[in-house]
């Protein structure tokens, strides 16, 4: 382990002690190396990392702070590593989607109020209303993200977060598929009915149905995807000349 390294995680368990809470500032730089046994660089380093993974907030002329350490905090820099992530792991992605949406969907069931039912009918609305394939993905991201807050769980909603755009460019082409809007609407249906019944069980099962089934189209587009790049096509010209998957 390097030294930066080791002052991480010194650092953090000052912080999981209890000895400094979120909102805490720091002692000062010389205070603090000597404290953990370590020199003033190494400590920079530390809290240079530190600061990047939204634990430390740095503020010129007046100290380093520890932030709120909430979920939604620590975890968004989440989206920016799976957007990272190559082609060949969307799979892995929706894999983990359909782990996380349908136990999701099943908890908002059990918690979502009345309010949310009606922000779920407002999206969905939006979504009947889109009118071309990139706005009916992006309400469509709106329609989970509401679900997801209905869960009350703020560590559940980052990670949601972060995957919920992962192979964007594949679910705007595939709302351009003939037929989809309306199977969308169809399932998205479903689980807002399940929702506003509270009923958990139909709520894990129409997510489920949901998700399943956008694997299942993804792993069409891969295979269609990886054709088009052996016989020498560019990708960012699907839409045009690739035959979707069949649905």
């Amino acid at each position: 382990m390097s030294v930066t390294d080791e002052a991480i995680v010194r650092i953090r368990e000052l912080i999981t002690s209890g000895r400094i809470n979120p909102g805490d500032r720091l002692p000062p730089e010389q205070d603090l190396a000597t404290m953990l046994g370590i020199s003033r660089s190494s400590l920079r380093e530390a809290v240079k990392a530190l600061s990047q993974a939204r634990v430390l907030d740095v503020r010129r002329g007046d100290g380093t702070y520890v932030t709120s350490l909430e979920p939604e905090l620590l975890l968004s820099g989440m989206s920016f590593v799976v957007d990272l992530m190559q082609d060949s792991t969307l799979v892995e992605v929706f894999e983990v989607r359909k782990l996380l949406e349908p136990a999701a969907t099943a908890l908002a069931a059990q918690r979502i109020s009345s309010e949310q039912v009606q922000e779920l009918r407002d999206s969905l609305k939006a979504m009947r209303e889109a009118h071309d394939p990139e706005e009916l993905v992006m309400r469509d991201i709106e329609f989970h993200a509401h679900v997801a807050s209905a869960t009350g769980n703020a560590s559940l909603c980052s990670i949601l977060e972060a995957i919920s755009t992962r192979g964007l460019r594949a679910r705007i082409w595939r709302a351009s598929v003939t037929g989809m809007k309306t199977m969308t609407l169809s399932q998205h249906s479903l689980i807002l009915d399940a929702l506003a019944a509270r009923d958990a069980v139909l709520a894990r099962s129409a997510a489920t149905i949901h998700v399943s089934e956008s694997e299942r189209w993804l792993k069409e587009y891969l295979g269609v995807s990886m054709a088009a790049e052996t016989d020498g096509l560019l990708l960012e010209d699907e839409p045009a000349v690739l035959e979707a998957p069949s649905t």
